[in-house]
């Protein structure tokens, strides 16, 4: 005799090709919030900010808001004969102002203001940076502080950089441009192949790919400068091996900085990676195609490089001053990038750009275009 009915759940239809597919979409897309979580950089911490780092130098607000940080030296500015700012390079701030030296900034008259570039600091970072921005951040700095209707440049590294930016956009302000080691973005029209093929391979094959990815993927600069599945930026991480003979002396000097916890405070995102961004993006114009801004004779602009720069290879430096009759170049024959940070050389470069080349021909490592062999 049959036992009574046993109720069963029913079988499971097999999923169909429908359903199947929603689940690999819905799959798909909670993957893509992960990962997009995962690269997306952290916000600022704004100094000044609740829980942010206090603000300690003097700050000057622009028109949209922001604040830069500043820091004035050599002679009061009332008793200046010459006004200079200058733009500091990549992972560093207004303390990292060329050194030179009380005796020449008296001797001169000089003037000095460097500043925070945005994101160092305790400068604002700027959302919205670009190629131009800076340069009319530096415009206002000047009005900010009475500087007068002109003043000098003098620009280091991706501060040398920023110097082209300048030229361009605000060149009736200028008296004269000192541009130092200057990065340069390797997809500015103008060059040929084999320069920025030669250029390229100078470079760490880390490097080609940290500055690969800031000019095709910047929105994955954060992530790659960050995950630990292949190397970064070898200038980020201060890698030896980016350090020719000299440098690696002078870093003793510059890398020891107690102020450096202080330069990414707000983030290395919003100072850093924000800076490869910029400096190897995609500008719309090149400094290739830039004139004379003193063709009256009124001022000069000197581009110095080392030229056993293993950060920035100075071949590309070589090619512009080939290009731009205009610019004064010099090549220090067994100098690397950080030529700047020795107060010797930086007497010489400010006295070069304010007084002319035969005043300070007595400085045995300087020489004019064609480079020194």
């Amino acid at each position: 005799m049959a036992g009574p009915a046993i109720n069963r759940p029913p079988t499971p239809a097999p999923a169909s090709g429908g359903m199947a597919g929603k689940l690999a979409v819905v799959l798909l897309v909670i993957l893509s919030a992960l990962v997009y979580q995962h690269i997306q950089p952290p916000p600022p911490t704004i100094c000044g900010s609740p829980n942010g780092p206090p603000v300690t130098a003097p700050r000057t607000k622009l028109k949209d808001g922001r604040h830069l940080a500043y820091k004035e030296s050599g002679v009061p500015k009332g008793e200046a004969k010459y006004k200079i700012i200058y733009v500091h390079g990549f992972d560093s701030c207004r303390h990292d102002a060329l050194p030179i030296s009380p005796e020449v900034a008296q001797e001169l008259g000089i003037h000095l203001v460097s500043f925070d570039r945005p994101g160092y600091g305790e400068s604002d970072p700027n959302l919205a940076r670009t190629e131009k921005s800076i340069a009319l951040d530096i415009e206002e700095l000047a009005d900010n502080l009475k500087l007068g209707p002109k003043f000098h440049l003098i620009g280091f590294s991706m501060g040398g950089e920023i110097m082209w930016s300048c030229l361009k956009y605000i060149p009736h302000r200028l008296l004269g441009v000192a541009i130092l080691g200057p990065v340069g973005n390797y997809w500015w029209s103008g060059f040929p192949a084999n320069v920025t093929r030669d250029a390229w391979y100078q470079q760490l094959p880390q490097d080609q790919w940290a500055v690969w990815v800031s000019h095709h993927l910047p929105w994955l600069t954060y992530w790659w400068n960050t995950q630990k599945l292949f190397p970064p930026s070898s200038v980020i991480t201060y890698n030896p091996a980016i350090l020719s003979e000299e440098d690696a002396a002078l870093m003793r000097k510059f890398g020891m900085r107690t102020y450096f916890p202080m330069i990414r405070q707000q983030g290395e995102y919003h100072s850093l990676h924000r800076d490869m961004i910029v400096g190897f993006g995609k500008w719309d114009w090149s400094p290739l195609d830039l004139k004379d801004p003193f063709a009256g004779g009124e001022g000069k602009v000197h581009l110095w490089h080392g030229a056993e720069d293993l950060i920035v290879p100075a071949i590309l430096s070589r090619y512009i001053s080939e290009r731009l009759p205009w610019v004064v170049y010099h090549e220090l024959p067994k100098s690397g990038h950080l030529f700047p940070v020795d107060s010797g050389n930086a007497d010489a470069i400010v006295k070069s750009l304010l007084l002319g080349d035969d005043l300070v021909s007595s400085w045995h490592t300087h020489c004019t275009s064609p480079p020194c062999s």
